[in-house]
């Protein structure tokens, strides 16, 4: 009763953020972009809710644009990803003995080398831009995602009723998506959310670093690079507002992941 309780709350507190970002335009009075350099660090409250930054820009309205830039980013890369580990991880399951023992060594030598690098690598051949930053991330993030899928695919092919569906004559495919991908959906949305998480995290941390999503272009990793700056000035509440926002949303996705995972669990065990 507790964990659902827990589960329900971070529901909502994620719900709620993803509603904030997806009508940012109808929630603030200033465009992100807007430059007033009468009103420079103007402190939260004196007719902007959290302030401006140091080219006068409203940072209530760049905190909602960026956060729906960080989540559009963040979808992207993980239905991008989502898409290569159901694909490559069922191939590999399905398929089994040579196929599954080739595709798994090459999975591993994959996981073994630091996504960073991997990103950092994509970087120099893409050119930079909020759309490329989500399929960069995307095709190095399905990697964990493809190792579930095989896992499941696996274990649902010794299933009774798997069995059965071949041994009457059902195509293929049907058994692949109506059987195996169906029942795989529970373990695939839990791997999804916590992918989704650190989609988040590597966007925001290649933006503090200068290297994520264009400057032009509001985002909480963005808000975070600009504010090195003003906080040695004073200017706290431009750092402080998007970091509240990043930590939040993660920390809910992680929550609700945790909470379906323990079912997961049991279920698997039983």
């Amino acid at each position: 009763m507790k964990s659902k309780k827990a589960l329900i709350f971070w529901c909502v507190v994620l719900g709620v953020i993803i509603i904030l970002t997806t009508f940012a335009s109808f929630l603030s009075s200033y465009e992100p972009n807007d430059m007033n350099l009468d009103k420079v660090y103007v402190s939260p409250g004196e007719g902007h809710l959290l302030g401006t930054d140091h080219l006068g820009r409203d940072v209530f309205s760049r905190l909602l644009e960026g956060g729906k830039v960080t989540l559009t980013v963040a979808s992207i890369s993980v239905l991008v990803s989502l898409v290569m580990g159901v694909l490559y991880g069922g191939i590999s399951g399905y398929i089994g003995g040579f196929v599954d023992t080739v595709m798994m060594r090459f999975l591993e030598a994959l996981i073994t080398i630091p996504s960073l690098i991997i990103i950092l690598a994509f970087q120099a051949f893409m050119q930079g831009g909020m759309w490329s930053m989500a399929l960069i991330i995307g095709v190095t993030g399905w990697l964990v995602t493809a190792r579930i899928v095989r896992s499941e695919f696996i274990r649902l092919k010794d299933a009774e009723f798997v069995k059965m569906a071949i041994m009457f004559g059902t195509p293929m495919w049907k058994i692949i998506f109506s059987h195996m991908l169906r029942n795989s959906i529970p373990a695939i949305f839990v791997v999804t959310l916590f992918n989704f998480a650190g989609a988040i995290f590597i966007e925001v941390s290649l933006s503090f670093l200068g290297i994520g999503v264009p400057p032009a272009i509001p985002s909480w990793g963005n808000m975070l690079y600009y504010a090195q700056n003003d906080i040695l000035i004073g200017a706290w509440w431009i750092g402080l507002f998007p970091g509240i926002m990043i930590f939040i949303t993660i920390l809910a996705i992680n929550f609700i992941g945790e909470a379906l995972k323990d079912p997961e669990r049991r279920r698997l065990n039983a």
